[in-house]
């Protein structure tokens, strides 16, 4: 398990563990990779970040795996991985959140891509995204940082 402060000094605890703070967690954060690429999504307010969000009424994180990257990219899964679960305290409530590995096997055009601008697609996610303007506060806490290395460990 891992502590840190995010990007707005909450406490973070994360872990590869299976489920350790929830079995079902109200929300998803999805790395993906497209035909080599890194496949993120441009929030409209918050900037660049890999896709995620809510689970809604009835369905399960995985579910909403699947829905977020498609909305918010036109991405299809064809490969969905459990990697870890945080734990957000925050000032005015508490967060849980599944962390998954997504290969994409297409993006499909779409006429909204809701809260987003739809896909990006970058050759790597640059070393100071901590300090990079353009990327979203998501992608500013070690969350990222422990999932990339995983990742690369995993290859």
């Amino acid at each position: 398990m891992f502590t840190f402060r995010d990007f707005y000094h909450n406490e973070i605890r994360f872990s590869f563990q299976d489920h350790p703070f929830s079995k079902e967690p109200k929300h998803v954060w999805v790395i993906c990779r497209y035909e080599e690429k890194w496949l993120l999504t441009k929030h409209k307010d918050r900037g660049l970040e890999f896709p995620g969000g809510k689970v809604e009424e009835g369905e399960s994180a995985e579910e909403a795996a699947h829905r977020e990257v498609m909305e918010e990219t036109g991405g299809i899964i064809e490969c969905l991985e459990y990697l870890g679960q945080f734990h957000v305290a925050g000032k005015a409530d508490h967060v849980i959140k599944n962390v998954y590995f997504a290969e994409v096997k297409t993006l499909e055009k779409q006429t909204s891509y809701y809260e987003t601008e739809g896909p990006v697609l970058l050759d790597e996610i640059p070393k100071n995204v901590k300090s990079n303007k353009k990327y979203s506060f998501i992608m500013k806490d070690d969350v990222l940082t422990y999932c990339l290395k995983k990742l690369s460990e995993n290859e």
